[in-house]
């Protein structure tokens, strides 16, 4: 080891594919064929494995570049309209040679848990994809979460492009610890721009820091009060959450079988912030 040299002060697996690829959505925007060529790059930079699949929503799957087709480039495709695009996507996919990591399903303001579950059923027969359910925030959540233990995965959104799409502490707080109870693993979407709790500076939004819901999950397993989850989403001190990160010990691992991924405009941000607070080492010369 050269002088100078400091190791990961967290096993680098802790992070491994924590970083879903969003930059087509908002804010970022991009363009498909630039958002495929920079994935290529970001999987094959120093930090490719923290990056997960390219996330894409459904119409956008019969239009993908051909540099995008595949086992070796997994997407993942949303399906903002509901499952009723389940027939659609599933028979593009038999079309094209595109590998689909998961899928994510929104769920319709008026159906119920039952006849969302019956459509996934009915459609997705192949055990080995993923299926993410967008847990609505309303009186379905409970049940939802319920329903999709050992069947399906939740997704979380955590923000967007107004300021009431952020869920506050208390609510995500109940979520994450609805999902660690039910055994439902879950990721995130949408406002997790940092790596801690704070303000946007341009909208004023109060906006989650992935690090904090990777702290709230650990210590939700743990079996940790509602109030304690809540704090550790409140934590607006990036030293204080990187060393509490730091304390978890094998915690940290057990939080990702729990909270599995975040989408992400910027893959280089949470790669820069990881590295300025110590929980890890890697090049950054690379990063866009």
């Amino acid at each position: 080891m050269n002088p100078g040299t400091r190791v990961d002060t967290v096993p680098r697996t802790v992070f491994a594919g924590l970083l879903d690829d969003a930059a087509v959505f908002p804010p970022a925007n991009a363009a498909l064929p630039e958002a495929v060529d920079a994935h290529r790059r970001h999987r094959a930079a120093s930090y490719g494995d923290l990056v997960g699949p390219l996330v894409v929503p459904a119409a956008a799957l019969p239009v993908l570049p051909s540099g995008a087709v595949g086992a070796s480039f997994p997407v993942v495709v949303t399906l903002p309209g509901g499952p009723e695009q389940l027939p659609g996507v599933l028979e593009t996919a038999t079309r094209l040679p595109v590998a689909i990591a998961a899928l994510e399903i929104a769920v319709p303001d008026d159906m119920p848990v039952a006849s969302l579950l019956a459509a996934v059923e009915q459609h997705v027969r192949d055990e080995a994809l993923d299926v993410y359910i967008e847990v609505p925030r309303d009186d379905r959540r409970a049940p939802l979460l319920c329903e999709l233990a050992g069947r399906y995965r939740a997704k979380f959104r955590t923000g967007g492009v107004r300021a009431e799409l952020y869920p506050g502490e208390d609510e995500l707080a109940a979520a994450i610890r609805a999902a660690v109870a039910a055994w439902v693993p879950f990721k995130a979407t949408a406002g997790l721009h940092h790596a801690v709790r704070n303000t946007d500076a341009s909208t004023g939004f109060e906006q989650h820091g992935f690090l904090n819901v990777l702290l709230a999950t650990a210590i939700a397993i743990d079996g940790a009060s509602l109030h304690a989850i809540r704090a550790a989403l409140a934590e607006r001190d990036a030293t204080v959450l990187a060393a509490r990160v730091r304390e978890l010990g094998e915690g940290v691992a057990a939080a990702r079988t729990r909270f599995t991924s975040f989408g992400t405009c910027s893959i280089a941000d949470p790669v820069r912030e990881l590295t300025t607070l110590g929980l890890l080492t890697t090049p950054t010369g690379g990063l866009g």
